[in-house]
């Protein structure tokens, strides 16, 4: 019998080149931050190239990661600034 593993889903935290936050959601963080860097990822990136990766949480469902981007994205600055020090992104991807 075969089973078929569901993929995992991510919310993740860029830092633009203007020094701002950008929170997404995907399913392939490695390609997601070349498509951010290439500027065919979101609208609010194109213009403040490159991004680096900065933050990065695993989720089971596609659900749950998106509830989390929307959480991530009503944290002030300040909070998310805390979040990023907390973090080990670049371990986790290196793209």
């Amino acid at each position: 019998m075969t089973t078929t593993r569901s993929p995992v889903h991510y919310a993740y935290v860029l830092r633009c080149s203007d020094g701002s936050f950008y929170t997404g959601y995907t399913t392939d963080v490695e390609r997601r931050v070349r498509e951010h860097d290439a500027g065919d990822g979101a609208k609010y990136t194109r213009g403040r190239t490159p991004v680096e990766l900065v933050h990065v949480e695993e989720f089971e469902s596609r659900s749950a990661a998106m509830s989390r981007e929307y959480d991530i994205k009503q944290l002030s600055r300040a909070e998310k600034e805390r979040l990023v020090e907390s973090s080990d992104a670049e371990a986790a991807f290196d793209p």
